[in-house]
């Protein structure tokens, strides 16, 4: 192997340096940002209140942005202390059941959203939901 540099390349190297033409970012078209259609959030440790306004504002971000579908993960409720507290609603004071009770009492998001998978709410070894969204117009 000829570990010299040619005159020539020398000259190419002094050449391209003074010129203000640029190389192609190959890299930039390989990594390159795939557009995200999904989004999830994890309510575990939410309080009720904060639970709804992370979900209110995740969908009209994620509505705003283009995005189809979210995953709102609430846990299945197992460790709630309504459940003890014959007081409380057994389904309203789980983010599970109250979360989606919520939405649908609220307009804007109604008009946002074109399903909620219940499926997934009333079953009791599921933990999540998923929101598809409308596209905006």
């Amino acid at each position: 192997m000829n570990n010299k540099i040619s005159d020539k390349d020398k000259k190419d190297w002094e050449n391209f340096i003074k010129s203000n033409e640029r190389l192609e970012d190959k890299d930039n078209k390989i990594y390159k940002k795939k557009p995200k259609y999904e989004e999830t959030l994890d309510l575990h440790g939410y309080g009720l209140r904060d639970a709804n306004i992370a979900v209110k504002n995740l969908i009209i971000n994620s509505y705003n942005n283009g995005i189809k579908k979210l995953k709102i993960i609430t846990g299945k409720g197992n460790r709630s202390n309504n459940i003890k507290d014959p007081y409380k609603s057994n389904k309203l004071g789980i983010l599970k059941y109250s979360v989606p009770e919520f939405i649908q009492g609220e307009k804007e998001l109604v008009d946002m959203i074109k399903k909620i998978d219940h499926d997934d709410i009333q079953n009791l070894n599921s933990g999540d939901f998923s929101i598809y969204l409308k596209v905006k117009k």
